[in-house]
């Protein structure tokens, strides 16, 4: 485990501090708890802006290509 210090508004502790003495919740556990749950919704949100990114290239060759099929005349 690395330790860190780090600097917290004090609304921001003390409603923490109501939390966790409701909970019977170690602080450092809950802080890393949250923490953890943040990265994953960063992992996420990194992830949905990359594929967003993605579509929007591949999204005019699609339109070309579909474009395309339907310009084609169908023999019977």
């Amino acid at each position: 485990m690395k330790t860190i210090s780090l600097k917290i508004d004090d609304s921001i502790f003390g409603e923490t501090e109501k939390i966790l003495s409701r909970m019977k919740k170690p602080r450092n556990r809950y802080i890393n708890e949250a923490i953890g749950y943040y990265n994953q919704l960063q992992r996420r949100i990194i992830i949905e802006k990359r594929l967003k990114k993605e579509s929007e290239l591949v999204k005019k060759d699609s339109m070309s290509v579909l474009k395309e099929f339907d310009e084609i005349e169908y023999v019977d």
